[in-house]
């Protein structure tokens, strides 16, 4: 489910750099989230 996730963000965010006259900073906190969560994902998996 979180790859999941992370895929609909980055999607959302290339989307954001398409229409960044519209979407203005939401593209950056898309792109923060989706690293932030590929991040976790990562630390878990290491936990595991």
């Amino acid at each position: 489910m979180l790859e999941t996730l992370v895929i609909a963000l980055l999607a959302l965010w290339a989307l954001g750099v398409v229409t960044s006259y519209y979407m203005g900073g939401l593209i950056h906190v898309l792109l923060f989230l989706a690293i932030a969560l590929v991040f976790l994902r990562n630390r878990r998996a290491r936990r595991a």
